[in-house]
């Protein structure tokens, strides 16, 4: 039943009446008597008896197409379990809302009688034969076993780690083409809208039009809907998408594959909050389906598949990474700045500067990375350099533009009138620039050169090749028609310095994503870092050598015992919810209580460790409390997290 209560978590039995035998299904949406109420549900099973001796009746089918697949129902089992949740929380994110137009109008279309004279292409249906080219995936040595191994059917898993300049969007088509030539279907995840256009391009070229389908939430209720259904009813044997795909309902499901996991927007922000990464992981040990993780960066998590022979790194020889990689260079602890003018207001380093300018005088484009969006951000007293912050609610101030009034970051509340509560100073000073100022300024450093920027109000997903400069936010930044002449990345610092378990990781993702936009080989594009170059994060851009890094992170969080090598959860409320819940729990032995740690709005956060030979223990403990409470009626609520990105 859809009722988010952890007591109420296990199937109940009902008499389907004679009316209704022919429509329920299992797999249907159903209406059911509970507690005096309806509440909806999804039919799993039919059986000839029940355990009950009494039991109520069936009251509605909502609709006779069964939108949850026997396989799916399985996965949803097993993700709950493991995130400490409940079944119906995932099937709300399994099972998209039922579209009646849509629904409707798939039908009618199934329904609709066969045109004779339509010519007969084996190769249009589902699991159709397709050519698949190998040499896309010549620079890596095992990429061509992998494709053989899809084509065969076997169940490869594979951590790819991408060249600088990859299209991974065509290389990814080669994999799915693979497995479709080899009869079966494939799911791919990815992070956002920007690369599943990407991977749509390149899949329509590869298998043809009508050959798969994209899932995704900002497609709309319909079209989503639709496509769907198209994937329950087989019509087609590939499912694209964002995080809405993971649990995709794909027939003889041949491969799951994921790009770029170490993005946080792969982390499902509602209740049990699971990662598409570790779906597809479990979807790929429960169907014995192939796996392929992929990114130009390898997270600590990738790396665990990889130390323990779960499974196989495909990266090229160092020679190909070399003769692939473009030239690169930190700037230094304390970089000079240019002697030209405008280049100095601008906070450009003399080698960015002359790298920027060199591009430039080629008639090559050149992307500029800022970590912060906006204009400043904020902004801290000019004499005594402490940062500004709202009288009211102690809130970072921050200047909308050059000639803005400062303003709250939280409450938006405006302080005109404020003043240095250490020195009363009432000038203020730029802490920190964002992109739309880091805009200006280079503008001004090099007059007449077009000026782009690409961020959280617009993001662009192309420029042209010629004479420009692209300013973009992590994430944003759009391909460049044959690759920059030089990517310069800013304000390192605000990138390595966060507070988060993940800080150096994230910072080694979003430049190497840049860093693979420039013009591959050192002959071509030039990428500057603002960085001290003996920085590990730094040292593994430098050598493009993320593995390295990655092998380093997991190391050092197993000597610490931070995840992925042990398994942590978080239990968030008030302090008497989170107590509560802790008490009442079973733990496994050898569970390590840590904390408290603050939380937001007057609520603090506890941690639980175990080894990850007792994660499904920890998870099976922590659910059985949430429904103890559930079942007392426990007024504050409280948040079960299991591996959640955000620790402290």
């Amino acid at each position: 039943m859809d009722v988010p209560l952890p007591h109420l978590d296990r199937p109940f039995d009902y008499l389907v009446p004679e009316a209704l035998d022919a429509e329920a299904q299992p797999g249907v949406r159903v209406k059911v008597r509970f507690a005096g109420q309806l509440v909806d549900g999804w039919l799993l099973e039919r059986a000839e008896s029940s355990a009950h001796p009494k039991l109520a009746y069936l009251e509605k089918v909502v609709s006779s197409v069964p939108v949850l697949s026997p396989e799916v129902a399985r996965l949803a089992r097993a993700v709950a379990d493991r995130y400490a949740g409940s079944l119906a929380d995932v099937l709300r994110l399994a099972v998209p809302p039922r579209h009646a137009r849509a629904e409707k109008a798939v039908t009618a279309d199934a329904d609709a009688p066969a045109d004779p004279d339509a010519p007969a292409d084996a190769d249009a249906r589902p699991g159709g034969r397709a050519e698949v080219d190998p040499r896309g995936w010549r620079d890596y040595p095992a990429g061509s076993a992998l494709l053989r191994a899809l084509t065969d059917g076997r169940p490869a898993r594979a951590v790819w780690s991408a060249l600088p300049g990859e299209d991974w969007a065509d290389r990814y088509a080669d994999a799915v083409a693979a497995t479709v030539a080899g009869g079966r279907g494939a799911v791919v995840v990815v992070a956002d809208a920007r690369d599943l256009d990407r991977l749509d391009a390149a899949l329509t070229a590869v298998l043809g039009a009508g050959r798969h389908v994209r899932l995704t939430a900002a497609d709309g209720p319909a079209r989503r809907y639709r496509a769907f259904l198209a994937a329950r009813r087989g019509d087609v044997a590939v499912v694209i998408g964002t995080r809405a795909a993971m649990f995709a309902p794909v027939e003889r499901l041949g491969l799951v594959a994921i790009w770029d996991d170490g993005d946080d927007l792969h982390a499902e922000p509602r209740a049990p909050y699971p990662h598409a990464r570790d779906v597809l992981l479990t979807r790929a040990q429960l169907g014995d389906a192939a796996a392929l993780v992929g990114g130009y960066a390898r997270s600590a998590e990738a790396q665990l598949l990889v130390e323990t022979s779960w499974a196989r790194e495909v990266v090229a020889d160092r020679a190909v990474v070399r003769a692939r990689t473009p030239a690169m260079a930190p700037t230094g602890d304390d970089p000079q700045l240019a002697r030209d003018p405008g280049a100095a207001s601008a906070r450009l380093p003399s080698l960015a500067w002359t790298s920027a300018r060199d591009a430039l005088r080629a008639d090559l484009p050149v992307l500029v990375q800022v970590p912060r969006r906006g204009y400043v951000p904020s902004v801290a007293c000019a004499d005594c350099r402490t940062p500004a912050r709202c009288p009211h609610c102690a809130g970072p101030l921050a200047l909308p533009s050059a000639q803005g009034t400062p303003a709250c970051r939280w409450c938006g509340r405006v302080a005109a009138a404020y003043a240095c509560p250490e020195c009363g100073g009432r000038r203020l000073r730029a802490s920190v620039t964002g992109a739309r100022r880091t805009a200006e300024e280079l503008g001004r450093a090099f007059p007449g050169v077009p000026v782009r920027t690409s961020g959280r109000e617009e993001v662009l997903a192309t420029v042209p090749g010629g004479a420009g400069l692209v300013i973009a936010t992590p994430g944003a930044e759009p391909v460049a028609d044959g690759g920059y002449g030089a990517v310069l990345l800013l304000d390192s610092w605000a990138l390595l310095t966060r507070a988060d378990l993940r800080a150096g990781e994230e910072a080694l993702r979003r430049w190497m994503a840049a860093a693979a936009l420039a013009r591959p080989g050192t002959a071509g594009g030039r990428v500057v870092v603002v960085a001290d170059g003996a920085l590990a994060p730094v040292q593994a851009l430098l050598r493009w050598d993320s593995a390295w890094f990655a092998a380093r992170e997991l190391a050092e969080r197993r000597e610490l015992g931070f995840p992925p090598a042990v398994r942590m959860a978080s239990v968030t409320g008030v302090a008497e919810a989170v107590s509560d819940l802790l008490d009442g729990a079973r733990l496994p032995d050898g569970a390590e209580v840590l904390g408290p740690v603050p939380a937001d709005e007057g609520r603090e956060r506890m941690l639980v460790r175990v080894p990850r030979s007792r994660a499904a223990a920890l998870a099976e403990a922590l659910h059985a409390a949430a429904g103890q409470r559930s079942a007392r009626k426990a007024a504050d609520p409280v948040r079960l997290q299991v591996d959640p990105l955000v620790l402290f």
